[in-house]
C-alpha cells in the first residue's frame, strides 16, 4: 500500500512521492549505509540526516541543524528550512547533492502533519534543484 500522493514501484525500485524518492529494494530495513554508499559513489556530497528518537518539529529542527551543518541563526521553523534548501552554497555541489534520511518513521507516525510538511519542504527544495547543474536528491530509507 501506498500513501497518497505516491507512485507504486516493483521490487528493487524507488517510490516518488512528493518528489522525495523512498529507497526499496536491495537497502536493509533500519541500515543506510548501502545507500550512502551508492550516493556517495555517484559524485555527489551525500548528507544523512538521522531522525531516530526525534518526535517533534524541535527535534526535526535540531537534527537538520547538525546534519546539515546550518548556522547558529537558523530559524529552527519551516520557511527557513526551505530557505536554506534552496540556497546550498555552503554544501559541496560536486555533481549534485543527496540528502539520506533514516529513522524517519517515528517522527512520521507521531506527527503526521509535520511529516507532511517536511516532506513537502524537502520535495519543493528537490524540485528547485532538480534542472539545475548541481541537483538536490532526496531519499527515505526504508523503514
Amino acid at each position: 500500500m501506498t500513501a497518497a500522493g505516491e507512485e507504486s514501484a516493483g521490487p528493487g525500485e524507488a517510490r516518488r512521492a512528493y518528489g522525495v524518492d523512498r529507497a526499496a529494494g536491495a537497502v536493509a530495513p533500519g541500515d543506510p549505509a548501502p545507500l550512502l554508499a551508492l550516493a556517495a559513489d555517484s559524485g555527489r556530497a551525500v548528507v544523512f540526516l538521522d531522525l531516530t528518537g526525534v518526535r517533534d518539529k524541535a527535534g526535526f529542527m535540531d537534527r537538520c541543524t547538525s546534519a546539515l551543518g546550518l548556522p547558529a541563526w537558523f530559524g529552527r521553523n519551516w520557511d527557513a528550512l526551505a530557505d536554506s534548501l534552496t540556497d546550498l552554497s555552503w554544501l559541496p555541489a560536486a555533481q549534485g547533492r543527496v540528502l539520506v534520511l533514516g529513522g524517519w518513521t517515528e517522527y512520521a507516525r507521531e506527527q503526521p502533519r509535520e511529516w507532511t510538511v517536511a516532506r513537502e519542504v524537502l520535495a519543493e527544495a528537490s524540485e528547485y534543484w532538480r534542472d539545475r547543474a548541481t541537483p538536490l536528491t532526496v531519499l527515505l530509507t526504508p523503514a
